[in-house]
């Protein structure tokens, strides 16, 4: 047993395996304190929060706390990464590694709030998961301890924690049938594990969880019309909504037509590859809104500052760094960017494909009388010819002086 001065101990709490086993070993484990578990609500199943906080009084927590995040965690968190255009290594929406942060933070004010000593998460040593919670709190309460049962615990399997629990008569849902792990929020869903351990195994049927397949999506294509302003969405079909709820929309339309699934190998922070099935239907559709004005509105070197922006972000959030100034000077330029990205888009979603088929912006660069193909008054073809040779001129110094030698 051992107390390093801990009292009282907020747990990040979600009712599953993992946590639920965490709260009667933090109380053998750390002389007997007092654990109150924290439940972040951020658009997961409604049913995993069904009877949560019984269960984590059941293992033996003193309080729970369930805080509704949803609409902060859209609003605050996806939105602004959004206008960065992050993916990470080119396809990952970021669903988990978003949330973390604003788990973390409000987890750090409820044991503030509680006057707690330390800090605890179930994220195990291999994962990304541990830095992004860790890094959050440091930034936030260095002063609080915190105490990661993954790697201090020979709990090291599902049959062990089951046998754990079994053994002080603690009720668990939790059962050895169980093969995948998933993490779910309003964002995305992910699937990791079972079949997807191997990468020559092909996804099956059971690893995708919100969407229907592409090849049974609907015959007929649908057209959303999405409103932006300011590299954020604020309206779908004409309906003005809050952000979660446009993403609560959008889901549902996505969802129907198999849009926004991916299957990938990612990097993981701690050198560890793994593979897994991520699911974002609202969010995907979203991204080709934001894109299709960006196209409009953007010059060129503002689209590609934009999308050296992307790339950054997509690290420093993948990482946990969202509390770090890097983070702030990042969005900060992004929203100065997003000032003139408004209009209006209408996508085509189809069997697994969103596409921005019309679009217009106040703001747009776009101009007819200058692209047209016809025939123009507004544009001199031989005003190019002074531009290239001057565009070219070190390329015509190079050769001469290959020639001269």
């Amino acid at each position: 047993m051992q107390n390093k001065g801990i009292k009282k101990i907020v747990l990040a709490y979600s009712g599953g395996l993992d946590t639920s086993a965490i709260i009667p070993w933090l109380k053998e484990n750390y002389g007997g304190c007092e654990v109150v578990a924290f439940v972040a609500d951020i658009g997961q199943e409604r049913s995993d929060l069904e009877g949560v906080e019984q269960k984590a009084l059941q293992s033996g927590a003193s309080e729970c706390h369930v805080v509704d995040l949803r609409e902060e965690f859209i609003r605050d968190y996806v939105y602004p990464v959004l206008q960065t255009g992050a993916l990470y290594e080119g396809s990952y929406l970021l669903g988990t590694s978003m949330a973390r942060p604003i788990i973390a933070k409000a987890q750090v004010e409820l044991a503030l709030k509680v006057g707690a000593d330390a800090l605890c998460h179930g994220a195990t040593g291999k994962g990304n998961d541990q830095v992004r919670f860790e890094t959050t709190y440091t930034a936030l309460a260095p002063h609080l301890k915190v105490v990661a049962p993954w790697r201090e615990w020979n709990l090291r399997s599902r049959e062990a924690l089951l046998d754990y629990l079994k053994e002080r008569k603690i009720p668990t849902t939790a059962s050895l049938e169980k093969i995948y792990s998933r993490d779910e929020n309003a964002w995305h869903i992910s699937t990791e594990g079972g079949v997807l351990e191997s990468p020559w195994n092909a996804a099956n049927k059971d690893c995708w969880v919100w969407t229907v397949d592409p090849q049974e999506a609907p015959d007929q294509p649908e057209h959303v019309t999405v409103t932006v302003e300011k590299g954020c969405v604020v309206a779908v079909n004409g309906a003005a909504m809050s952000p979660y709820k446009c993403l609560e929309t959008l889901n549902v339309l996505g969802a129907k037509h198999g849009v926004g699934r991916i299957d990938i190998v990612e990097n993981r922070l701690v050198g560890i590859k793994s593979r897994g099935c991520y699911e974002t239907p609202g969010g995907t559709i979203m991204v080709a809104a934001l894109r299709g004005i960006e196209q409009l509105v953007l010059d060129r070197d503002s689209f590609k500052w934009r999308e050296q922006l992307g790339l950054e972000m997509s690290y420093v959030v993948y990482d946990g760094r969202w509390f770090a100034p890097l983070r702030r000077s990042i969005q900060a330029s992004a929203q100065a960017l997003a000032e003139e990205v408004n209009g209006e888009v209408v996508l085509q979603l189809y069997k697994g494909q969103v596409t921005a088929i019309q679009k217009k912006s106040a703001n747009s660069l776009y101009s007819e009388e200058f692209a047209t193909f016809g025939e123009d008054e507004v544009y001199d073809h031989n005003h190019a010819g002074g531009f290239i040779r001057l565009f070219s001129l070190s390329s015509r110094i190079r050769a001469l002086n290959e020639k001269k030698k």
